[in-house]
């Protein structure tokens, strides 16, 4: 028997509607229509509300397209979502917070034509700065978005409204822009997650672009897990979009012991709460093991001064200098007076400052491939919505301090929060990697979050544990090791050069027994598959990239090898074997049940 809505969907995680459909009968139709009926167009965010007729026509088509006997097995069966209004949506008008600019597109965009056919259900588009230009959230005609946990705060921008409907729990996730920290520093604003992907993971054909060149779509979400889920559902290959990108093979993660760079000396532009929350914050990154070492970021910025004093003004005004001729005077003053600058710029000026962005993102680069990652405050401080009318540019370059250089950089970047600073107001951080490790990003993020203890969003909702996966991530062997590859032996290095991960530590199954070899340096034990009496002897489990697997095997000495161990549980992995021979006059240590315990007795 179906249900009608008894309770509020507001604030619930893809998991929480998905259990909903499926094992407590909940009605999508009703249940839709009773959460569209609680938006109201007198809220900022929200641009465009569907009507009951769009949301009807959306559950018919979900009805009629799935091909599956019961549609409710869709990975994003009837969940809703909100989109930006610089991304079609068929049509929903477009408008890009310029009502002089819309247009209504006959085709969904290549990301929400995705997120479509696994079955989610758009219910509006949220407001922005004007043509994405601009990080405060306040350069909108239809009204500056509030934060969502202290209104006279920005909540910052350009992809404001997307933020501040899943801060405040209207839809599990969202579909935002990023150009030059758009999909973060709202995020950092409104405590919740930014994922902004490697240049070309998502397709941006059909956004309105900002600069083509580097514009991202991103994800908000309350939890990694749903822009995790969201973020693989909408990424892959567009052969309609020109900068639209394959990803390698296989992922590649973060160190056991992460490093990561931070800026030597923030400018926190008057915010002492931002700069308390980020002590607090380091303290907690080295709780969690994390090595911090201070850098100097002087590329960074200087790579940042180009996006806005530089050229790039000139690419967004390729997008609109068509529009811009007849509707200059129906803009943004301050959208417009940064797009008008293009004709400050030659095309010789913008082929220098391609040069001049080349050496420096490869000097960033550089200097990354040292650490895991760097980790910057997502925004330096926190203005008031008069703080930023009362200098509207100068106050929007101080939010782009950790953000502007990134996609210029070609660089992944993950928007986290962090802490609630003393004010009331919540504080993010930014971890930011290389081009295409954002499957690291995402990783290390779902640590760190948990470790907060923060509530999602504005909603006051507990977070729920991490639940531990049983398979490798792909591109990876699971392996598991006995002796001095343990964490903290001697040749634990040779994982930790390969990027190995740390998945656990178990046991093996009872029919095994373990030697201590004579005449290895470092010593080394010998685990024996017995079909007599055994033990369970304690091993630890690490994912190795495959590209680096048999680098790996290549190093381990006779008569020493791999095979497949099994485990207490049934599973089977590889692991370390060794030749049955070489256990004539070596040391049964089978009763110490590990490693650790005989090199401790040898201590002793």
């Amino acid at each position: 028997m179906t249900q009608s809505p008894s309770q509020t969907t507001t604030g619930w995680t893809i998991n929480e509607w998905l259990t909903a459909y499926r094992s407590q009968g909940l009605d999508a139709r009703a249940a839709l229509h009773s959460l569209r009926d609680q938006l109201s167009s007198a809220d900022a965010s929200w641009i465009y509300i569907v009507s009951a007729a769009e949301l009807d026509a959306q559950l018919d088509a979900l009805a009629l397209n799935s091909k599956s006997a019961d549609a409710k097995n869709l990975p994003l069966y009837a969940i809703p979502f909100a989109v930006k209004d610089n991304i079609d949506v068929a049509g929903i008008p477009t408008t890009a917070a310029c009502p002089a600019f819309t247009y209504i597109p006959e085709s969904d965009s290549t990301s929400v034509a995705r997120l479509k056919a696994a079955g989610a259900i758009v219910l509006g588009k949220t407001n922005l700065d004007q043509f994405a230009t601009g990080l405060v959230g306040t350069r909108s005609p239809y009204g500056a978005v509030p934060n969502s946990f202290k209104p006279e705060y920005v909540s910052g921008g350009s992809s404001s409204g997307s933020a501040t409907t899943v801060a405040n729990g209207l839809v599990p996730f969202s579909l935002g822009t990023d150009t030059a920290g758009s999909g973060r520093v709202p995020a950092g604003f409104n405590n919740i997650v930014g994922l902004k992907p490697t240049k070309g993971r998502f397709s941006t054909k059909g956004v309105v672009p900002a600069c083509r060149s580097l514009d991202c779509v991103s994800i908000f979400s309350l939890t990694l897990d749903d822009a995790e889920l969201v973020a693989s559902l909408i990424e892959g290959f567009d052969a309609a979009d020109g900068y639209s990108r394959k990803a390698p093979a296989a992922a590649t993660y973060f160190s056991a012991t992460p490093r990561f760079a931070i800026p030597a000396a923030p400018n926190w532009f008057g915010d002492a709460q931002a700069q308390a929350a980020w002590e607090l914050t380091l303290e907690k990154m080295r709780a969690l093991g994390v090595e911090l070492i201070a850098i100097d970021f002087t590329p960074m910025f200087n790579l940042a001064q180009l996006l806005y004093g530089g050229p790039w003004v000139a690419e967004r005004h390729a997008a609109i200098g068509e529009f811009m001729q007849e509707h200059a005077s129906e803009m943004n003053d301050v959208v417009r007076s940064i797009v008008e600058k293009a004709v400050n710029f030659s095309a010789t000026d913008c082929f220098h400052a391609e040069y001049q962005r080349a050496d420096l993102a490869r000097l960033i680069q550089t200097l990354m491939s040292g650490f895991d990652a760097l980790l910057v405050p997502t925004s330096p401080r926190h203005p008031t919505t008069a703080e930023v009318a009362a200098d509207p540019i100068g106050v929007n370059s101080q939010l782009g301090t950790y953000t502007n250089f990134v996609n210029l950089a070609d660089c992944s970047a993950l928007a986290l929060p962090a802490a609630m600073r003393t004010d009331g107001l919540p504080f993010g951080i930014t971890l930011i990697a290389p081009a295409w490790q954002d499957a690291a990003l995402v990783s290390f993020g779902k640590k760190w979050h948990v470790s907060t203890q923060l509530p999602l969003g504005a909603i006051n909702k507990k977070q729920t544990e991490i639940v531990a996966t049983t398979e490798s991530p792909k591109g990876y062997v699971r392996l598991a090791v006995v002796g001095a590859h343990l964490t903290g032996m001697p040749l634990n290095v040779q994982l930790q050069e390969r990027k190995a991960l740390f998945v656990e530590s178990t046991f093996t199954a009872k029919n095994y027994r373990l030697y201590a070899l004579p005449n290895t340096t470092p010593p080394k034990p010998g685990l024996i598959r017995t079909e007599t009496e055994g033990a369970e002897i304690i091993v630890e489990l690490w994912d190795v990239p495959v590209q680096h697997f048999g680098s790996f095997v290549a190093l381990i000495p006779a008569p020493l090898g791999i095979g497949t161990l099994t485990l207490n549980d049934g599973r089977e992995v590889k692991g370390f074997i060794c030749e049955g021979a070489a256990v004539n006059g070596a040391k049964d240590i089978t009763h110490l049940g590990g490693w650790r315990a005989y090199i401790k007795s040898l201590q002793k």
